[in-house]
């Protein structure tokens, strides 16, 4: 009779430690496939799908200080665009320049109030002179804050009877600030 309570203790502490085992060894798995869907979640949740002009364009978050470089050129390129893309046109030219002011802080408030006062926008539109600037480089300065730029551009302005092409070099700074929805920028030049 202890013969067989002693196997019965025997095989009720191989099963306890078997169920032991699968408990334990469920629990890890459970755990591991967690900690892996986990990561796959993160990984997914850091990109999105953009649709721009019917194609499918993959983006991925990334940190800020990445895309500065590229914001920052974008900025200073809209920016010019703006300023100085120019048709013979008034109102046009008011919400060009408008457009211009969203992205700069007072200095080209006042370079655009000294051109008005010298007449130049009046000289455009009665000359019927169009204004394109391309342009060539931007160099950014990204050691310090504010961060320092130069913008070399090549400026044409056409009408009817002459074409004049001029070199365009223009230098500033750019200040970071927070976005708004008429300020959705992150720089002010």
């Amino acid at each position: 009779m202890f013969q067989k309570l002693k196997n019965i203790s025997t095989a009720y502490k191989e099963v306890r430690r078997v169920s032991i085992i699968a408990i334990c060894a469920s629990a890890l798995m459970g755990i591991v496939a967690q900690g892996f869907n986990y990561s796959i979640i993160k990984r997914m949740q850091n990109q999105i799908y953009v649709l721009a002009d019917g194609k499918v364009i993959q983006a991925y978050a990334s940190t800020r200080l990445i895309n500065i470089p590229i914001e920052a050129k974008d900025h200073i390129r809209s920016f010019h665009l703006y300023f100085f893309n120019l048709n013979p046109d008034d109102p046009q030219i008011k919400q060009t320049i408008a457009r211009a002011f969203y992205l700069a802080d007072n200095s080209a408030k006042n370079a655009h109030e000294n051109l008005s006062e010298q007449g130049y926008y009046t000289k455009l539109i009665s000359s019927n002179t169009s204004q394109r600037i391309v342009i060539d480089s931007i160099l950014l300065n990204l050691d310090k804050h504010p961060y320092k730029f130069k913008c070399y551009a090549t400026q044409n302005l056409m009408s009817s009877s002459s074409k004049v092409t001029l070199n365009l070099v223009t230098e500033g700074q750019l200040k970071t600030i927070s976005r708004s929805k008429k300020k959705c920028a992150r720089f002010l030049d």
